[in-house]
């Protein structure tokens, strides 16, 4: 059938000559980019179907530029830090927002012009299509004419999610994107949610010289277990970051000097005045305004589309993968899951979605690494696990780098020893998780784990001390040893 398409960029490559499609890709991020290029690896005829800027949220709002950014707050506490050995001092400080800013825009463009625009022209399978997707009268329509696809990956991504909260929405908050892209910092910022972003961007922006206030409902990082959070609130307030966890929002009003949110719980007082507001309550799922239930495609209740282990939907031949999902909203998680959505939709499903390896990392400093069941998660499932628990200052690495701030937790099955996850928490732990990452992946059990050789004097040297925790005080065993 001759279909038209909606309207080609510059860009676009293959055939774009108004056919039909073995596989339409909604979404080019990174998710979107993973499955179009694996289907086409597997012979499909592919429509990449974009909206806005090509690359989606990693590179261009997220990720990257975070990351690039936290990386040169790192580097002015460091030079302030540099104290902690004997006949250092010196100071480092923030000279130039713009400057900084001006070269985590470069990255970003660099990365996305690299990894995205300029992959198109290597697969012929692929065209790309810059349009709107709508689901109306049982057909999908691209632009503005209905495409025909033998098979539909949704990977539309999420957005920043807005918590109600009273007169929000007539105070001109940022988001984790608009935090990224200010002209200039503000003398002081509150932070709303103590999650993953929350607590990246709040101890980026201190270190780079805005008074930070953290305010959250429960504590600092509430997936992971207390003990983690705990000690990165420790840490965070010496610092200078003010923490306020376990406070019930009321309501937010814009000031003479910025915004004041009022809260109930254990603060010394009603209310937080700043000069701006950073809202950072985790990510809702790009599924709105598709059509996508009416067309029979299920929804959660926070918006995720629900799929099932071969990552389809609840209408058959149309499947969902990445952030849109509504859950383990991480690039490379959204990149594997898309992967397999393709290889479902093209060959038939026969690969099963499996996150119970998939390492998270939360970039504040120190680092926090996680992978597998936490102690809370395990005993909710009713399992009858241990614990080990390892200040850092059992780790030989950090006392060299006199920088003992952080702990090791592994949790394992009591009555057969296999590890079933652990946490990290550590100035160098996110370059350490994928040890333990793979320890779980094969089944190996804790006192194989302590077994196994590693190099002295590094970070993931913990993990051995750590299992080794188990059945033995390693504060009794000389360098190496065990």
């Amino acid at each position: 059938m001759d279909l038209q398409l909606g309207e080609t960029k510059c860009c676009a490559i293959g055939q774009n000559d108004k056919s039909s499609f073995d596989v339409a890709v909604v979404g080019a991020g990174s998710a979107g980019f993973s499955a179009a290029i694996t289907a086409s690896e597997l012979g499909a005829k592919v429509a990449l179907i974009g909206h806005g800027t090509i690359g989606g949220t990693c590179v261009n709002v997220g990720c990257v530029p975070s990351k690039t950014l936290i990386r040169a707050a790192e580097a002015v506490h460091g030079g302030k830090a540099a104290g902690r050995f004997a006949g250092l001092g010196g100071n480092v400080q923030l000279e130039d927002w713009s400057a900084l800013a001006a070269s985590k825009d470069e990255l970003v463009g660099e990365l996305r012009q690299k990894k995205y625009v300029d992959l198109l022209p290597a697969y012929e399978g692929v065209s790309y299509i810059e349009g709107k997707v709508l689901f109306a009268d049982g057909a999908m329509i691209a632009g503005d004419a209905p495409m025909q696809a033998g098979k539909v990956i949704l990977a539309m991504g999420a957005r920043a999610a807005v918590p109600p909260i009273q007169g929000l929405d007539d105070v001109p908050y940022l988001t984790s994107t608009t935090a990224l892209a200010l002209e200039r910092l503000p003398k002081s910022l509150l932070v709303i949610g103590g999650g993953v972003i929350g607590v990246e961007l709040g101890q980026m922006f201190a270190r780079l010289g805005v008074a930070v206030t953290i305010c959250c409902r429960s504590r600092l990082l509430p997936e992971l277990d207390p003990e983690l959070g705990a000690a990165l609130q420790f840490y965070l307030e010496a610092e200078g970051v003010r923490v306020c966890a376990g406070v019930r929002y009321h309501s937010i009003v814009r000031t003479v000097g910025g915004i004041e949110l009022t809260c109930a719980g254990d603060l010394d007082g009603p209310t937080i005045a700043a000069e701006q507001v950073l809202v950072a309550t985790g990510r809702r799922p790009n599924s709105d305004g598709l059509g996508l239930e009416e067309h029979g495609v299920a929804l959660a209740q926070g918006g995720g589309i629900m799929v099932d282990d071969f990552l389809e939907t609840s209408v058959p031949g149309i499947y969902a993968a990445g952030d849109v999902t509504g859950r383990d909203q991480f690039v490379y998680m959204a990149a594997y899951g898309a992967k397999l959505a393709a290889r479902n939709a093209v060959e038939g499903n026969q690969n099963p979605y499996d996150s119970s390896a998939m390492p998270a990392v939360v970039f504040s400093d120190p680092q926090v690494a996680s992978v597998g069941l936490t102690e809370t998660a395990a005993r909710a499932l009713g399992l009858d696990v241990k614990v080990s628990l390892l200040p850092l200052d059992a780790v030989p690495r950090a006392l060299a780098a006199r920088d003992t701030r952080g702990l090791i937790k592994l949790v394992a099955d009591k009555a057969g020893d296999r590890l079933l996850g652990g946490q990290i928490m550590a100035p160098e732990g996110a370059d350490s998780i994928q040890t333990l990452v793979l320890a779980i992946k094969h089944g190996m059990t804790s006192a194989a784990l302590g077994d196994t050789i590693f190099p002295y004097l590094t970070t993931v040297e913990g993990l051995k001390l750590a299992a080794q925790t188990f059945d033995k005080d390693v504060s009794r065993l000389s360098c190496c040893a065990g």
